[in-house]
C-alpha cells in the first residue's frame, strides 16, 4: 500500500525545537515515513497510514500539543 499524507493541527508549536521534538518522536515511533511541520500554522503533515492517525494525535497531545478543537486543546 502506498502511504498517503495526512495533517493533524495542533496547539503550542513554538519554535524549530519543537518542529525537531515532534519529527524524532513521531518517526520513532513508527507513525509515519516522513514528518514535516508548518510551526506559523501550527500544522504537523505526515506520511503514512491515515489509520494510525488517532495514535499520532495521540502521541502529539501526550507531548503537550494537543490537537486544535480538541478538548485538550482548548483547556
Amino acid at each position: 500500500m502506498t502511504p498517503m499524507e495526512y495533517e493533524i493541527l495542533v496547539e503550542n508549536i513554538k519554535c524549530g525545537g519543537c518542529a525537531s521534538s515532534i519529527r524524532s518522536r513521531v518517526l520513532d515511533a513508527k507513525l509515519a515515513t516522513a514528518v514535516e511541520v508548518d510551526t506559523e500554522a501550527g500544522a504537523v503533515h505526515l506520511r503514512g497510514d491515515p489509520a494510525r492517525r488517532p495514535e499520532a494525535a495521540s502521541l502529539l497531545a501526550g507531548m503537550g500539543y494537543p490537537e486544535t478543537g480538541s478538548v485538550a486543546g482548548v483547556k
